[in-house]
């Protein structure tokens, strides 16, 4: 098994995607079980390409063990839980999640060791179990900075480090959930040089704003030409990056599908709005097949969000169609 999961990492092109990620959903149908069931009560015939693979609705995530069988759970990562139930992703190796974010952050973002990242992600840490509060963790303790911490409520010290970092040399990143950046953003502090990024949504916490309105206010407040954001969520273990515009980038090992709203095993144009479908082949533990809540529209290998379905649990991006 270390060979394909080794070989999901060196992936390349298109063509090694594709059979890697059939290889995966061989393996996934014989050790996940309630991916297996979920194949068979579809009577689904076997794939030869990516868009006859069956992905399973991310709502079995609160409803059962989405895991290996070949192996045991190291870790237990669960959803923010806004809308009632949170959703539990069994993680059998760590390591496969450290080799997936790791490399991602420092290509989109940069090096943490050349960094000072600073977070404002209070009802993470309040609810436990996050996986974004693991992956910014291990990147905090990466840069080796004193000056690297969450905040959880006090923006003096935040605007006080992010100073500091300047001053040093180091590039500050600010991870946020959106509406602890917005309770910032009031403030109207000058964070003009640092990188930031926004993620998770409002939580219930603030009125839903589209992504524009949202990156409108920030940058306002912070004095800063663009926000960055990060799509990422429990049941996956690989992140996309948007640096500027709105428009999220895929690793190679992560590929984004759009079906049709109303009909989810078909598949629309590049540049129409459909139901986000995810190949995260780093969940080779889980299941790598996912279909997601989320709205969203593909231009080649780049993507948007658009909002959510209507009646979906709010988390992550969960706004409406507008």
């Amino acid at each position: 098994m270390n060979t394909l999961e080794d070989r999901i990492f060196t992936c390349s092109n298109d063509s090694d995607f594709k059979s890697l990620a059939l290889e995966v959903f061989s393996y996934q149908r014989e050790h996940c079980l309630p991916y297996r069931d979920y194949i068979n009560y579809l009577k689904w015939p076997e794939p030869k390409e990516l868009d006859q693979i069956p992905f399973l609705p991310i709502s079995f995530f609160k409803s059962h063990a989405i895991c290996d069988q070949q192996h045991s759970a190291m870790l237990e990562f669960k959803s923010s839980g806004t809308g009632g139930d949170r959703s539990t992703h069994y993680v059998a190796k760590p390591a496969m999640y450290e080799r997936s974010f790791n490399p991602i952050y420092r290509e989109y973002i940069g090096h943490p060791e050349e960094q000072v990242i600073l977070a404002l992600l209070p009802n993470y840490i309040e609810q436990g179990a996050s996986s974004l509060v693991y992956m910014v963790d291990h990147l905090i303790k990466a840069t080796r900075n004193e000056l690297s911490a969450f905040l959880l409520s006090d923006p003096e010290k935040l605007i006080e480090h992010y100073a500091k970092g300047i001053a040093s040399g180091k590039q500050v990143v600010i991870f946020g959930v959106s509406y602890a950046l917005l309770d910032l953003a009031e403030l109207r502090p000058n964070l003009s040089q640092a990188i930031i990024i926004e993620t998770g949504g409002m939580k219930g916490r603030r009125k839903e704003l589209t992504k524009m309105e949202l990156h409108s206010f920030l940058k306002e407040g912070f004095n800063h030409p663009q926000i960055a954001s990060e799509y990422g969520m429990t049941e996956l273990l690989s992140q996309s990056y948007s640096k500027k515009d709105g428009s999220f980038d895929t690793c190679p090992w992560m590929k984004i599908l759009i079906r049709e709203s109303n009909d989810p095993f078909s598949y629309v144009e590049d540049g129409k709005t459909g139901g986000i479908n995810v190949i995260d082949l780093a969940n080779l533990h889980s299941c790598s097949f996912i279909a997601t809540q989320d709205l969203g529209k593909k231009t080649g290998n780049s993507f948007e969000i658009m909002g959510r379905f209507d009646h979906s649990d709010l988390r992550g991006c969960n706004l409406l169609v507008q």
